[in-house]
């Protein structure tokens, strides 16, 4: 069986580091506690609450030092933080917390902001925070139009255009294009924060899927950036399968398979990947 692993796959920078740091934080620490699932892997948390890190959805219930995840906490968060006289270690990923600052820098300049995202997803709740009043998350293209009523009632002729981090990159081109030639009019920005690796990371994805019979994704299901590497497998390979882990990932889907491409997620840790790399070599 042959194997074409991405060359990006796994643990991208900022997911990286923010476990390394919650694994530091619990030396010497009588009380500590996340605000949410520091990134989207079960294993990951299973392996933090063992070392002694509670893991909490309601800032009301948190004690001593506070971890902020990788995908932020919104405004509101970091002001009730203070009030409760709590201590904080903030694990945001840096280019997250680089749009929550453009955002509001261009918020305050009068701009109406234009995030594009998945709305549920804790990323784009922390950052919509940052952008003030005058915003508007658009997730779809049949949104769009919504979208530009939106802006056109608030009669804000200047436009900042940012996305998720972890968006599809392709995606958000088209949704730009189309915003742009329903806002001629206006004075668009665009800030394409899509993470780089993000970017580089879904390139691979459509190169390898090209080339395979089936294209098998690891990573959580909670992870946007997982999932868009399986809705992109979905358009170039003709088979393929997400899992969570390598035990979830049956024998049996590799019949007539010759070639197989793995790519994972950016919450995906090493040793996942590796398990289901020797799964599907043993076949």
């Amino acid at each position: 069986m042959e194997i074409i692993l991405g060359k990006t796959a796994g643990f991208c920078f900022g997911v990286k580091t923010a476990v390394e740091e919650a694994k530091k934080q619990i030396e010497g620490k009588e009380e500590i506690c996340c605000l949410g699932e520091i990134v989207h892997n079960k294993n990951v948390i299973k392996d933090l609450e063992s070392a002694g890190i509670r893991f909490i959805e309601n800032i009301e219930e948190a004690k001593g030092t506070v971890i902020i995840r990788a995908h932020g906490a919104t405004k509101e968060t970091y002001n009730k933080i203070k009030k409760m006289n709590l201590k904080i270690k903030d694990l945001t990923c840096p280019k997250v917390l680089k749009i929550h600052k453009i955002v509001e820098e261009y918020s305050k300049n009068g701009f109406f902001i234009i995030l594009i995202g998945i709305k549920e997803h804790p990323e784009t709740i922390a950052t919509i925070s940052f952008c003030g009043e005058n915003s508007y998350i658009l997730q779809e293209k049949d949104e769009i139009e919504q979208a530009i009523e939106i802006i056109r009632k608030s009669k804000i002729n200047n436009i900042l255009i940012v996305a998720q981090t972890t968006y599809n990159s392709k995606k958000f081109d088209d949704i730009v294009q189309i915003l742009q030639n329903g806002l001629v009019d206006k004075n668009i920005v665009v800030q394409k924060t899509i993470c780089n690796a993000t970017e580089i990371r879904q390139k691979e994805t459509i190169e390898i899927s090209k080339q395979v019979d089936m294209m098998i994704i690891i990573g959580d299901k909670k992870s946007s950036n997982t999932g868009k590497l399986y809705d992109i497998s979905k358009e170039y390979c003709k088979k393929e399968v997400w899992v969570e882990n390598a035990e979830e990932f049956k024998l049996e889907q590799l019949n007539n398979v010759n070639k197989v491409g793995i790519m994972a997620g950016a919450s995906t840790p090493k040793e996942d990947i590796e398990k289901l790399i020797i799964k599907v070599r043993n076949k």
